[in-house]
């Protein structure tokens, strides 16, 4: 799996309880979430998706298409996650191309886990 370890030393990262809801499906698409430590659960009609473990991501996808969010995400375990809200995550874009590539590339793995083409 990409990893993408930008947000490790985030002052502002807030620490999220175990089973403690991040986004709910439909939320608006305001920001995605980069994870630092512990595991983030991606729910949708209530099957586990995917465990997103640190250096992953969640909510990308709405951020990137400006829809409500598809999926749920949940802490699995205590977990310390990064906000990138759309400002945030432009100027990543703009300042760190390989985060760009990086999106990308985990967004493709998804596409193709989900098609069964990995």
């Amino acid at each position: 799996m990409v990893a993408i370890n930008l947000f490790r030393h985030d002052a502002q990262a807030i620490t999220v309880p175990a089973g403690q809801l991040i986004f709910d499906v439909g939320s608006p698409p305001d920001c995605m979430y980069g994870v630092i430590d512990g595991a983030v659960d991606v729910v949708a009609h209530g099957v586990v998706l995917e465990t997103v473990g640190a250096g992953g991501i969640v909510g990308e996808l709405a951020l990137i298409d400006s829809t409500p969010h598809s999926a749920a995400a949940v802490a699995k375990t205590e977990c310390r996650v990064s906000r990138v809200d759309q400002k945030r995550f432009e100027w990543l874009v703009a300042e760190h191309p390989t985060f760009a590539l990086t999106v990308m590339k985990i967004m493709a793995e998804r596409l193709r886990r989900a098609s069964g083409t990995n």
